[in-house]
């Protein structure tokens, strides 16, 4: 039996995304493809996928409406959904993460559970309704799934010396060589954008995505600002179509051999055309993001992960 998409008369994007679907001429068809894919409920698959994940990837604002994407992590199934609206999370910020200054009941989430070793990759937005001791709850507002491009595939498996490892925060105004050092091995990042409604009553959200390109692809033009290409993807437009709306960004970079974590926050800018984007091989569009502030946490992640199968779509792609 099919799965129901979406069901509500308005379209399930806003109007930052729906801006650039119609300036770009493909409004008409992804509004069909959304109205297809885009659930106000976990399928079934989803609920499983999301239940066998040790990590997941999540985006929030702090109180003064920056965003910030951060990282849960557990034994599989401390993500849980006692039914299909309804996303359970047994799992507390970890150490110097954003999130835990950002986390209470009311405030709006987005989710990327991710799986890098299979590339499979799906998405809730929703809204926390709960605190508990050990973790959270959260009403799904929309679910959907992402392609695989650009994702590296990686293994990982816990750490089982972590809870002994010093680890130490450094707050960031500006990117120092060890937060260039990460970022310029990177080939994965994630980024949190949100939609802030203008209107009472209207919908808001907060999203957080996937980013992936060859080691070199996000570019440090200098200590606070990186330019990072944009490939084509699946022309929904949801962090691009907040942007529009609300430039603010945060960025969430993960150093895959010691488990240091980058989290960053500022704005955003989109260039859309001219000789800096032909530039870069494969690159439709260029995002530059400005930084505000940052922390460096070292030794946060007790994951460990083998090295990346890049990914096949990477070939045709150059670096900045």
């Amino acid at each position: 039996m099919a799965i129901p998409g979406w069901t509500r008369t308005e379209s399930p994007f806003h109007p930052g995304e729906l801006a650039i679907q119609t300036r770009l001429g493909v409004h008409e068809r992804i509004d069909q493809q959304g109205r297809r894919g885009i659930r106000e409920f976990l399928p079934d698959q989803h609920r499983q996928f999301f239940a066998q994940l040790p990590y997941v990837i999540v985006g929030t604002l702090d109180a003064t409406g920056n965003p910030w994407a951060s990282i849960l992590v557990g034994n599989p199934g401390f993500l849980s959904t006692p039914d299909d609206r309804t996303l359970q999370v047994a799992a507390l910020p970890l150490f110097g993460d954003p999130l835990a200054m950002n986390l209470t009941a009311g405030i709006d989430i987005g989710f990327l559970g991710i799986e890098l070793s299979t590339r499979r990759r799906n998405r809730i937005n929703g809204v926390v309704i709960e605190i508990h001791p050990h973790g959270f709850e959260v009403q799904v507002r929309q679910s959907f799934g992402n392609c695989p491009q650009y994702i590296q595939a990686r293994r990982s498996e816990w750490n089982q010396e972590n809870s002994t490892v010093a680890k130490s925060v450094h707050l960031l105004e500006q990117l120092a060589e060890a937060e260039q050092a990460i970022i310029a091995k990177a080939d994965t990042f994630f980024i949190a954008t949100a939609y802030l409604a203008e209107s009472a009553g209207a919908a808001s959200g907060v999203d957080v995505s996937h980013r992936g390109g060859k080691p070199g692809f996000v570019r440090i033009d200098d200590n606070r600002t990186l330019t990072i290409p944009d490939f084509s993807g699946n022309l929904q437009f949801n962090t691009f179509g907040n942007l529009e709306l609300n430039s603010h960004a945060g960025l969430l970079f993960i150093d895959f051999t010691d488990g240091s974590l980058l989290y960053l926050t500022g704005t955003a800018e989109v260039i859309w055309e001219g000789a800096e984007v032909l530039a870069f091989a494969g690159a439709e569009r260029l995002l530059r993001f400005h930084l505000k502030l940052g922390y460096r946490v070292e030794g946060s992640l007790p994951l460990r992960w083998s090295e990346p199968e890049f990914s096949p779509f990477l070939d045709r792609l150059g670096v900045l």
